[in-house]
């Protein structure tokens, strides 16, 4: 059942029984539990956000095209994934066609959606991660009024195994305060664009 607090479905039923859901809008679910829709509303916010192709790869060619485009390599992803699921690295044409297959299989299984993207892969990178708290100001009677967000300090997770974070570390050695307070701002600019209440975090891989 604990899945119940990432379906919007549900959220959007407590709402119209006129209870209180404790997370985020049922809006900012669908918004956010969809990579590609999730890297769109970031690109609004102006976030950075890795290079790759916006869009649903339709078929192991058109994932061989898209990979040509953005520049090898590549990282084939889930859209609806997560837990390292539906992903595969690939460093040429005959890769990215396994890699679809192998992806597309994997995806439909754990997650019910066969939805892929592409997007360049980052060697060796920082995966770095900011813990947000967001909720309307206390003056604030309207449903859309001012969010007061509080974003705290940043976690180190570069350590992982099969793309699962084993340690994490605060604060991060890679940062400076420059690129740490670029980063907070971009957080806090996601976070009003989506609209965003709750307890969330923003995932970052830093070069």
């Amino acid at each position: 059942y604990g899945f119940l607090s990432e379906n919007s479905e549900f959220a959007r039923r407590v709402t119209e029984m006129g209870v209180k859901f404790v997370g985020p809008s049922p809006s900012a679910i669908v918004a956010m539990g969809d990579k590609i829709t999730s890297k769109r509303i970031a690109r609004e916010a102006n976030v950075n956000v890795i290079p790759g192709y916006d869009g649903f790869v339709s078929s192991p060619d058109h994932a061989v095209e898209i990979a040509e485009e953005v520049g090898y390599p590549v990282m084939i992803k889930a859209t609806a994934g997560g837990g390292g699921k539906g992903m595969r690295i690939c460093r040429n044409a005959a890769e990215v066609k396994e890699g679809h297959q192998l992806s597309t299989a994997e995806a439909k299984s754990f997650f019910g959606d066969e939805r892929l993207f592409i997007e360049r892969y980052v060697e060796k990178p920082h995966h770095i991660e900011f813990q947000v708290l967001s909720g309307r100001k206390r003056d604030s009677t309207a449903s859309n009024g001012d969010l007061d967000i509080l974003v705290f300090p940043e976690r180190e997770c570069s350590i992982q195994r099969r793309n699962q974070k084993v340690i994490e570390e605060s604060p991060s050695v890679l940062l400076t305060p420059e690129t740490r307070k670029e980063m907070a701002r971009q957080v806090r600019s996601l976070v009003r664009n989506v609209d965003y209440e709750s307890a969330g975090t923003v995932e970052f891989l830093v070069d």
